[in-house]
């Protein structure tokens, strides 16, 4: 059994995580400051290095203007 942290799946909303930054214009250290972690945090999630529980994810979502509900929509119409 493949390990969910490498799931095709979990690799995709890193995709849409990073797109989401990007698209926002927020750099790796404006966003670490809006969650009030470090630059490496941030980029080791967007890696896949350290896993990103619900909660961090809601938040991550939020500090870039968006919702989980959304989000969360756009990652599975994007896949289907």
């Amino acid at each position: 059994m493949q390990k969910s942290l490498y799931s095709r799946e979990y690799q995709q909303m890193l995709k849409l995580l990073r797109a989401k930054r990007t698209s926002a214009g927020v750099s790796q250290v404006e966003l670490a400051q809006r969650l009030d972690w470090t630059q490496a945090d941030v980029s080791k999630c967007e890696i896949g290095v350290r896993r990103l529980d619900v909660v961090e994810l809601k938040l991550w979502v939020e500090a870039l203007g968006g919702d989980l509900n959304g989000f969360i929509a756009e990652l599975y119409g994007a896949a289907a």
